[in-house]
């Protein structure tokens, strides 16, 4: 009789437990107003140039510029050496005080490509870039360019996923897995690692060890720059960028596993920096932002982590390293997620999904 009591009590807790998340969550999504913009053919990338106007990329190579009270959108040329391959393409695009850098794959011939990174003065009808960065070796693949830019300061940080070589990551004399500061105009800073205890690093590297990292923001709350990334079958991430370190890919595999189903590495270990939030299994991070505005001020501070495979926007609460927490604020409204942008007047949020532009906003 007592272990029945026992059973009894452990499965009400049980079913309590489930009950509350799913209807807590349930009941915030309500409270959500989600509205189609416009239509797009695969966005990726997207910055507010002013309190109107978003400029977007799509994957295949063109570059929008889109109103977002009416949903009218011009198309701006361009005169990037861009191919769509596999997973690369035109990719982020950033905007600030008048010039405008984008990361983009780029066809470096005899079926090689790297991600790069261009730059450019803001002009509505024709954008002329010039290239400031290119992760090499090029690489024959289709797979893991990354690639999300940040700026803080005079610091462009970019990064560059590495291109399924696995070790690569661990590789200091190669892009490919790393994270990239330079200045906005391209040349590298001098208290880059390479110039700080690391000589054999290539002078643009500030961190190794990633894989597929496509989310990056800077935070105006702790000045700090913050990435998501990720993983093989489960062993996603959201966590620091820190200055001559290592997230330790492909040594590590994060609580992941290979494609085969064979585990990759431990999660963890000294001597490799520690994420702030793991996921397993996937989620498929994408974009991130750390929030700020007026709309959901409450999330003030607040991590927001959006999500391909699990199509889910998650709020984490990271002020405190030990106790983490994490909420779904919604899940299955709007597809897949590419990218999140905060409007800089009101706070109302935009997501690119695979096909189009959503605002969400209170009820």
């Amino acid at each position: 009789m007592v272990e029945d009591r026992n059973y009894l009590k452990v499965r009400r807790y049980i079913l309590t437990f489930v009950f509350l998340f799913f209807f807590s969550e349930a009941s915030f999504s309500e409270n959500l107003s989600f509205t189609k913009i416009t239509n797009l053919n695969n966005p990726w990338g997207s910055s507010f140039i002013n309190e109107d106007e978003l400029i977007v990329t799509e994957k295949s190579g063109q570059i929008k510029i889109i109103n977002i009270s009416n949903g009218n959108t011009e198309i701006v040329k361009h005169n990037l050496n861009f191919t769509e391959s596999g997973q690369g393409g035109l990719l982020d695009i950033l905007y600030k005080n008048n010039q405008v850098w984008i990361s983009y794959t780029e066809d470096r011939g005899n079926w090689k490509t790297s991600t790069s990174i261009a730059t450019a003065t803001l002009n509505k009808k024709n954008l002329e870039f010039k290239n400031i960065f290119q992760a090499n070796p090029p690489i024959d693949s289709g797979y893991h360019f990354g690639s999300r830019l940040a700026i803080k300061d005079n610091y462009l940080f970019a990064s560059a996923g590495e291109r399924g070589g696995g070790m690569i990551a661990q590789d200091p004399t190669k892009h490919p897995g790393s994270i990239i500061r330079i200045h906005l105009d391209g040349s590298i800073p001098k208290d880059n690692p390479y110039n700080d205890g690391k000589p054999d690093w290539l002078p643009e590297i500030y961190q190794i060890g990633v894989r597929n990292p496509q989310g990056l923001t800077y935070s105006s709350f702790d000045g700090k720059i913050y990435a998501s990334n990720h993983g093989a079958r489960g062993g996603d991430w959201f966590g620091e960028i820190k200055k001559g370190e290592n997230y330790g890919w492909k040594i590590l595999g994060w609580g992941g596993k290979n494609y085969s189903g064979i585990p990759i590495g431990p999660k963890w270990k000294p001597g490799f920096t520690k994420a702030i939030q793991y996921w397993v299994p996937s989620i498929a991070t994408s974009a991130i932002t750390i929030y700020k505005g007026k709309e959901f001020e409450e999330w003030n501070g607040h991590a927001l982590i959006t999500s391909l495979k699990d199509q889910s926007l998650r709020k984490l609460i990271f002020n405190d390293l030990e106790s983490v927490q994490e909420e779904i604020i919604f899940q299955n409204k709007i597809g897949r997620i590419r990218d999140i942008q905060v409007h800089p007047d009101d706070g109302k949020i935009l997501f690119l999904s695979e096909n189009s532009l959503w605002l969400m906003e209170k009820n």
